[in-house]
């Protein structure tokens, strides 16, 4: 059954324009703002003069490995938005062109639905991570000059990033599942994405000094990738509680993630078609 659901999403997604535009954009946004960063790190660190000679010896090389698997990650992580865009409107076009009804007269249970669309959450995860993988070793390896350095060593990103993916690409499918009209549904989550949620963490942590904040739906898997190593020579003690808060939130993320789809399935069973 499942081969047949990932069939009849693919046979939906196939023609469909708007989805391959911006899988499109995706494609180039994940190099493209890895590339921005790093020319901007190169024009800093090429000056001769003890400016740039001091930022070059402050922040290394974050892109050569293994670092640049960290370095990648948080720069990466920043764009989830673009992908998501593209599981708003799948759900959404469920509801606008009443396939999903349609899948119900052709014999689908509720509960295959909701799998259908769970599996088109999981792979475009898988893309969005193949992606951050492949930028990672091109610039890595182009940027790995040292022959002893163990470049393997924070390849475990590669599965953070797939799980912060995963949560955060699943509460914009809540959100579309939810309100069920694409604009609406996008507005509200790029206000809470760019806008709602920052605001209201960084109002607690420095005017309140509470650390609230990091129990906000997207800060939970925020939190997986903490910002690249050089932040350290700024804030060692702060750089280093984020890397220990990091199995913490492995599990905060896959508690959020469960509950996302709980409550998805469970909403789905109750709902008039």
């Amino acid at each position: 059954m499942l081969a047949a659901i990932i069939k009849t999403e693919w046979l939906k997604i196939k023609r469909y324009p708007a989805f391959w535009w911006i899988m499109g954009i995706t494609a180039l946004t994940y190099p493209g703002i890895n590339y921005m960063f790093y020319r901007i790190y190169l024009q800093v660190t090429s000056n001769e003069n003890q400016a740039g000679k001091l930022v070059k010896t402050l922040l290394g090389n974050p892109f050569a490995l293994p670092e640049g698997w960290r370095t990648i990650a948080y720069f990466s992580s920043l764009f989830i938005f673009i992908p998501a865009i593209v599981i708003i409107m799948l759900i959404t076009n469920e509801y606008s062109y009443k396939t999903n009804r349609q899948n119900i007269i052709d014999g689908w249970s509720r509960k295959n639905f909701m799998t259908g669309k769970l599996v088109d959450v999981l792979i475009l995860s898988l893309i969005v991570t193949a992606l951050y993988t492949v930028v990672v070793l091109v610039m890595g390896f182009s940027n790995t000059t040292d022959a002893n350095a163990d470049k393997w060593h924070l390849v475990y990103y590669i599965g953070l990033f797939a799980l912060q993916s995963f949560s955060q690409l699943s509460l914009a499918f809540l959100v579309g599942f939810l309100v069920r009209r694409s604009f609406i549904a996008l507005a509200i989550f790029a206000f809470y994405f760019i806008v709602l949620e920052p605001i209201a963490v960084n109002v607690l942590k420095y005017k309140f000094e509470s650390n609230a904040g990091e129990y906000f739906p997207l800060e939970i898997s925020h939190k997986l990738l903490p910002r690249p190593a050089f932040f350290s020579k700024i804030d060692s003690k702060g750089y280093q509680g984020a890397l220990d808060a990091i199995n913490r939130h492995i599990g905060y993320t896959l508690a959020l993630v469960a509950i996302t789809w709980v409550l998805c399935f469970w909403i789905n069973n109750k709902r008039d078609l």
